[in-house]
């Protein structure tokens, strides 16, 4: 401004003041607040999409989402150690195949849905309440419990599918048709579920093996569907970080479960040295397991599928398939647990099953998740090294009946802690 022009008010000028000049405000009063208007919140019931794939965290929703499996990997656990034979093993895996994908799929779902969002919250209360029907009737699902079973895997299915497609219904053309997709499918193999339950309980396993194979088979074919053709991986938005993180607490959940079998087997037995050696090892191989797992391979693998231009193939095969020998291979071991607290002398062909396959199956499981996620030529040298001395072990008890099973219990424990020993002694070299 020019002097001309500052020279009235410098004046102390008060003549009237020209209409498009504001007037002084007393210095009293306050200025009023800024005027923000706030963007509206949008009404979509998805998550903000993240560029890097690492932008979502699990909520506590999620979480207590989780409880109903903790139940349904107890009811697990206690059918196939009441029933440690060739036909109760089939049947354990069957069901926990199922479990699996009842599980797997909603962490799929909640990884683009926004938990914090008041219809998602209720679909998940919605599906935790069916949930705890299929864990209900796990017992039962081969005999009296298979329309129970049936009908709360189908419904929960449905439920979460079609909950998914009506919430994408302004979402992208090529999102809404994933999710349709998705819809086909479930509708396809839960004909086959119901059909099982209809079926004599002899038949059922058929029927439900035919359903299992199709749903795990549906993402190696796209979900290709009639009208609607297939997907393509890269076109499954998927936060890599949340969906590693996801299936993480799963396998903390597993372990967590192995804790208390073996804590409330060895409070219900006599206090004994053979038990407290058995409770021993137990812990021993089970905190061998989370550090095999946690040590650096589920953060790598997290990082690797974060970063990932296809994360939805990294998580197709890495999360959705190989996790499942890692989570059987836990339940199966709290199993073996529980047989050398309470059989701790001889060893017969339930308990080398269970004590040794159930390391095994955690190793392999392990092994190629993390062949997968490092993109290595060959798997780790040293869980190759562990299913040799864990192949040895069974031959050494099955042909040469040397060890009991408190000793096969203390010996697999042994080959978990080399495991995790000597990874983590070649992940600190140079």
């Amino acid at each position: 401004m020019s002097a001309r022009g500052s020279a009235p008010a410098a004046a102390g000028h008060t003549g009237p003041r020209p209409s498009h000049e504001a007037a002084p405000r007393p210095s009293h009063e306050a200025a009023p607040p800024p005027t923000h208007h706030a963007a509206p919140r949008s009404h979509s019931l998805f998550r903000p999409q993240h560029h890097g794939g690492h932008g979502a965290k699990v909520t506590m929703v999620e979480l207590f989402f989780d409880l109903v499996f903790v139940f349904a990997i107890t009811q697990l656990s206690h059918l196939l150690l009441g029933r440690t034979n060739a036909l109760g093993a089939l049947q354990t895996m069957m069901l926990l195949l199922a479990v699996w994908s009842l599980w797997n799929y909603t962490a799929w779902a909640t990884n683009a849905l926004d938990p914090e969002r008041l219809p998602v919250r209720l679909l998940m209360f919605a599906l935790m309440l069916t949930g705890l029907v299929v864990s209900l009737s796990i017992p039962t699902a081969f005999a009296a419990g298979g329309w129970a079973f049936a009908t709360g895997y189908v419904l929960m299915h449905l439920i979460r599918s079609g909950f998914v497609v009506w919430a994408a219904r302004d979402e992208p053309l090529n999102r809404r048709r994933n999710f349709q997709r998705n819809v086909f499918w479930v509708v396809l193999t839960g004909l086959l579920w119901f059909g099982g339950a209809a079926a004599d309980p002899a038949q059922r396993p058929l029927w439900w093996i035919a359903a299992i194979s199709l749903e795990f088979a549906a993402p190696w074919l796209l979900y290709w569907t009639p009208g609607l053709g297939a997907s393509k991986t890269a076109e499954w938005a998927i936060d890599g970080g949340h969906m590693a993180e996801r299936c993480a607490l799963f396998v903390i959940i597993a372990l967590g479960e192995s804790l208390l079998i073996t804590g409330a087997t060895f409070a219900d037995r006599p206090l004994t040295a053979a038990g407290v050696a058995g409770a021993l090892s137990a812990f021993v191989g089970t905190v061998a397991m989370w550090w095999v797992y946690f040590h650096d391979g589920a953060e790598h693998a997290a990082a690797h599928i974060a970063k990932s231009s296809d994360p939805g193939r990294v998580a197709r095969a890495a999360y959705s398939f190989l996790h499942i020998p890692i989570v059987a291979g836990v339940i199966v071991s709290a199993v073996g647990d529980e047989m050398v607290l309470v059989h701790p002398d001889h060893a017969d062909a339930a308990a080398m099953a269970t004590v040794i396959g159930g390391s095994a199956l955690f190793l392999t499981g392990c092994m190629l998740f993390k062949w997968v996620c490092y993109e290595r030529r060959t798997p780790p040298l040293s869980h190759m090294t562990g299913l040799l001395a864990l192949a040895a072990l069974f031959a050494a008890a099955a042909w040469g009946h040397w060890f009991s099973t408190l000793q096969l219990g203390i010996l697999t424990a042994s080959v978990l802690v080399m495991v995790a020993i000597w990874e983590a002694v070649v992940l600190r070299l140079p």
